[in-house]
């Protein structure tokens, strides 16, 4: 148990690394516009899958979230991750941003999908 404790709290501060990264002007386009993508979402205080949804619900937060972070990292130059991981230890000690806007899309996306259902089910 305390080797998923200390897993998990690796990627919360990879995660506040890739944040900070994203800042450096070392970093490549491609490089900062993944991480981004993977910061996004790990910030959204909304899932893609709502965790409620057996199984499938958890699958972002297992699998999605570890392996888009772990890309990224791959992405970014060295020196800039061994610069941000000092900050980033001190930003983990304050509270996780949020971000509304990945949130806001995700329930677009959700309205939208259950808007197509409803429909398909009236032309029957």
């Amino acid at each position: 148990m305390n080797r998923i404790k200390t897993w998990a709290k690796q990627l919360k501060q990879h995660i506040f690394v890739l944040y900070l990264a994203c800042k450096s002007e070392d970093v490549p386009w491609y490089a900062k516009l993944f991480a981004v993508c993977v910061v996004a979402y790990a910030f959204s205080p909304i899932d893609l899958i709502p965790d409620f949804i057996p199984i499938l619900g958890y699958l972002d937060d297992l699998i999605l979230i570890p392996l888009g972070i772990m890309l990224a990292l791959k992405l970014i130059p060295k020196h800039v991750l061994v610069s941000c991981e000092a900050e980033a230890q001190e930003m983990m000690k304050k509270e996780k941003p949020k971000n509304w806007f990945v949130g806001t899309l995700i329930l677009l996306i959700w309205a939208f999908v259950c808007i197509w259902v409803v429909q398909s089910l009236i032309r029957k």
